[in-house]
């Protein structure tokens, strides 16, 4: 939530400052640049610090990051989202730490989606919640009040930490050389671990393009109110997030990870290849429709893929490869908005830029069906 709540009110924030909305491509950049950093850095501080402390850490820095982003001059919020991107890394090392020590194999897809719901359902509150906040009080008010959920949030879970970090290890000094380039080293030195870095890479590229910049297309392209944007926001993660759960499940089930990444590399293909097609005049239920499978898509493959690196990683080492691994997905996520955001300055469209996601979704496709004898196709 507290990642999306600046895009979600993009442009108003960028009419404040007086820049083009075009901008917001970037600050999610800066954000991933950060969290690319501090997710390699994940596994270690885990050992550290225990994994619910460090979650709590991340949340005071993404509440300083939103109240920094509050003041209305392009340096604080390029600060501002340095702090929300060092929160955002470490996250998912933490819960992969805690979840592989207690998940049987045969349900790895499906619990650790429901842990990845969290990511849309926070898109869903960002999506409902602050154009309303921006309404009744001012964008900036709006982004201390989301700071303020984060810091209550981080108060709330205190009593979990004694239990759940009872295998920290006070004695660790992680060597921040040793801390960024292992994950890396270990992820490269797995064939199966690299082509899911690959994969993630691809496929991050699509996931915070369709968010960063869905309510500017809606806004822009369809001509809709800056609350219905939105609600259509909302909408297509709430749609990432029951797919991230029946993912998980036929995954487990039907597929397997990697045959299930596939088959969701296809359909987002096709979504994407319809965005260009609507207008101001077309159906709202079929834009919705479309927007409803490109977000279960494109916002819900990442918790079979995250189970997919937990099981692949050498024994004990899965906050190490789910860190190094997200390094690669956080560099998709860098590239991906500022490129979307250039296309579309040039294409004078954003629902052709979306049409430019076909690309990534392809490679993915390549990747993992050239790679197929790797994935089993059922789980257990």
């Amino acid at each position: 939530m507290a990642l999306i709540t600046l895009p979600v009110v993009a442009p108003v924030v960028a009419k404040a400052i007086g820049v083009s909305t075009t901008y917001a491509g970037i600050y999610v950049g800066v954000v991933y640049l950060a969290a690319m950093f501090s997710s390699v850095l994940g596994g270690a501080a885990v050992k550290r610090f225990g994994a619910m402390r460090l979650s709590q850490c991340c949340l005071v820095l993404a509440a300083i990051g939103l109240v920094l982003c509050a003041i209305p001059h392009p340096l604080s919020m390029a600060i501002g989202a340095l702090f929300i991107g060092t929160g955002y890394g470490p996250v998912t090392p933490a819960s992969s730490h805690l979840l592989i020590k207690t998940t049987p194999p045969e349900r790895l897809s499906l619990v650790f989606s429901l842990k990845q719901t969290g990511v849309p359902l926070g898109g869903v509150l960002a999506g409902l919640l602050v154009p309303q906040f921006e309404r009744l009080m001012g964008w900036q008010w709006a982004f201390v009040l989301v700071a303020a959920f984060c810091l209550l949030c981080a108060y709330a879970v205190n009593p979990l930490s004694p239990a759940l970090d009872g295998d920290r290890d006070p004695t660790v000094r992680p060597s921040l050389i040793k801390s960024l380039v292992n994950p890396v080293k270990l992820v490269w030195s797995h064939k199966a671990l690299r082509i899911l870095a690959c994969v993630s890479f691809l496929f991050a590229i699509t996931q915070l393009s369709l968010t960063t910049y869905l309510v500017t297309f809606l806004f822009e392209d369809i001509g809709w109110a800056l609350v219905a944007a939105g609600v259509a926001l909302a909408v297509t993660q709430a749609a990432g997030v029951g797919a991230r759960i029946v993912w998980g499940w036929m995954a487990d089930n039907w597929f397997g990870s990697g045959y299930m990444l596939m088959v969701v590399a296809g359909l987002l293909a096709l979504s994407a290849a319809a965005m260009p097609f609507f207008t101001p005049e077309t159906p709202h239920v079929w834009l919705y429709l479309n927007l409803m499978l490109l977000g279960a898509t494109a916002i819900g493959w990442n918790g079979v893929y995250l189970a997919e690196v937990a099981r692949q990683a050498p024994k004990g080492q899965a906050s190490v490869a789910t860190g190094g691994t997200l390094g690669f997905t956080f560099f998709g996520v860098l590239c991906g908005p500022p490129l979307f955001g250039v296309a579309a300055a040039n294409l004078q469209s954003y629902g052709l830029s979306y049409g430019l996601l076909i690309l990534p979704a392809a490679l993915i496709l390549v990747l993992l069906w050239s790679s197929r004898h790797r994935w089993r196709r059922f789980s257990a």
